[in-house]
């Protein structure tokens, strides 16, 4: 075919010009061009990102942690809290005192009756505001951050990476990944933003020095 003997012509032309040429292995490509910000510049930038996204996003001591995922829930009027497991034992036993805790294996249609979620985070990305799960502890499967209307997201300062390659670096390939960027949201053809109608319609952020 005449398009086949094109093709082979210019390939030849092209291994015949690189026939002499030094090879230089990808391994030994520079990659001292990243720039490493500090660590309080990385967090306030992503607590920057998050908000641009219309999440709430706030800053707590360690201490007050569960005070403040406290007064979230009571601000939002909720009643019914689910915590996975695997997040602080501390969080259960304080907000059992005030609010009905749901069992985190309860079923999707138990999760509902859900009025907010509490989770920890595997990652957070400084560069676009984005929160990522693997499901761990602390984090649950994947139903309960969708379903309940209100997510408190708690992440550690030490778990903000720069940008995306930085946060995949962080992840296990083989564990699932939820990627989080503000609340859940949507545009119809006129372009009128509709929030929850995929996931929570309200993600509120914590931002807390690493334990």
């Amino acid at each position: 075919m005449k398009s086949d003997s094109a093709r082979e012509a210019v390939l030849g032309r092209v291994r015949r010009a690189l026939r002499d040429t030094e090879r230089t292995p990808l391994s030994a490509v520079p990659r001292d061009y990243r720039s490493t910000r500090p660590r309080a510049d990385l967090v306030a930038a992503f607590c920057e990102a998050v908000a641009d996204y219309k999440a709430t996003v706030d800053r707590a001591a360690a201490d007050e942690v569960v005070s403040r995922i406290a007064g979230i829930a009571r601000d939002a009027g909720a009643r019914r809290l689910l915590v996975p497991d695997g997040a602080p034992q501390a969080w259960s036993a304080a907000l059992g005192e005030e609010f009905e805790l749901v069992d985190p294996g309860a079923s999707t249609t138990a999760l509902e009756q859900v009025d907010a979620v509490i989770t920890t985070a595997a990652v957070g990305i400084a560069s676009t505001g984005t929160i990522v799960l693997d499901h761990g502890p602390g984090q649950g499967r994947r139903a309960v951050t969708l379903v309940p209307d209100l997510h408190v997201c708690v992440v550690a300062e030490s778990q903000v990476a720069d940008d995306v390659p930085a946060a995949l670096a962080r992840l296990d390939p083989a564990r699932p990944t939820t990627f989080i960027s503000g609340p859940s949201a949507t545009s119809d053809i006129e372009l009128n933003r509709v929030e929850g109608v995929h996931g929570p319609r309200t993600l509120h952020v914590l931002v807390a020095p690493s334990a």
